[in-house]
């Protein structure tokens, strides 16, 4: 199992009432992500985090820290902020997909596998706010664009249902899949957020499953929640059984990217916190390496619900 962390979450960090921990250099959060038990890959934002390939290249050969992705940041800037791939604006939408080609562009100079991105600002706050007619077209227009830009760089879209709107467009996994399935793109994929999926009242394992199946790619992020909010806990703490489910199918389909780490320290140590989170993952994925994968699969073939419940408490609850 790769873990890897968004290294945004290891300096400072704020919510609307309260910040969090000290700000941090991009050079500070990746020799903090060396201190993290557990920890060797990096999943940094662009273009916020980023300078020239070249020197970001030499900090991470320099820590020996390895790619699981770049993280293209399509809301953050002032003209982004009310959206920005599905806005009726086009400058503003052009500029949106211009920044996810860039990003590729820096992915691909520094040996990243993928750019991944979560257009948050993309919905809506109140009713009648939006044209949905427009808004969809609008989104399968500038990241058909932005995918079939240097294909080698596959993009993956993270759905959401909140937050920043109040209800994101993409507001779950079937509808981010939908919209790939319009675009027509193989070389693109799903950043399946546990707690996203979760928040969503979806069933993460069975997200995954669908989305491979139907021919398109999975990169995974860990963490938990509520189903309230996106809280960016630790993986395991609220869903323990979701998680473990969520470990067992990926290891059916040989899943081998990093597992990357959406969670947010806030009040806790940044270090401990991060590495309670890997041992977590690491433990529940050791234990799914000790299951008979096969004889769940037969049973659930068979309908034994009563063997497989058995096999669930003695096997994974050990109780």
């Amino acid at each position: 199992m790769k873990q890897s962390v968004i290294i945004g979450f290891l300096g400072k960090t704020q919510d609307r009432f309260c910040e969090y921990h000290a700000p941090k250099s991009t050079y500070e959060k990746l020799q903090t992500v060396q201190k993290i038990k557990g920890f060797d890959g990096v999943e940094m934002v662009f273009p916020h985090e980023t300078s020239t390939p070249e020197e970001i290249s030499a900090m991470m050969r320099e820590l020996q820290l390895n790619w699981a992705a770049i993280n293209v940041n399509v809301k953050k800037d002032p003209q982004f902020v009310p959206g920005s791939l599905s806005r009726p604006v086009r400058q503003i939408r052009e500029e949106a997909v211009a920044m996810i080609k860039r990003a590729k562009d820096f992915a691909k100079a520094v040996g990243a596998p993928l750019v991944t991105c979560c257009p948050l600002s993309d919905g809506y706050d109140m009713l009648f706010q939006v044209d949905y007619q427009a808004s969809w077209k609008y989104l399968i227009e500038t990241i058909g664009e932005a995918a079939d830009y240097l294909p080698e760089v596959p993009l993956f879209l993270e759905p959401k249902y909140s937050e920043v709107r109040v209800h994101c467009h993409l507001d779950s996994t079937s509808k981010a899949l939908l919209l790939l399935k319009e675009i027509g793109n193989k070389n693109t994929g799903i950043t399946l957020d546990l707690g996203h999926s979760i928040q969503s009242q979806e069933n993460p394992a069975q997200m995954l499953v669908t989305t491979i199946e139907s021919g398109f790619d999975v990169y995974i992020h860990t963490n938990d929640n509520d189903t309230k909010a996106d809280w960016d806990l630790i993986g395991g703490s609220r869903h323990f059984l979701n998680y473990v489910e969520l470990l067992f199918w990926a290891k059916e389909y040989g899943y081998n990217k990093y597992f990357t780490t959406d969670a947010s320290p806030r009040v806790y140590d940044i270090v401990d916190f991060f590495e309670r989170h890997a041992e977590i993952s690491m433990g529940i994925w050791n234990l799914v390496n000790t299951l008979d994968t096969a004889k769940y699969r037969r049973l659930m073939r068979e309908e034994n619900f009563n063997e497989l419940t058995a096999l669930v408490t003695r096997e994974i609850y050990r109780v």
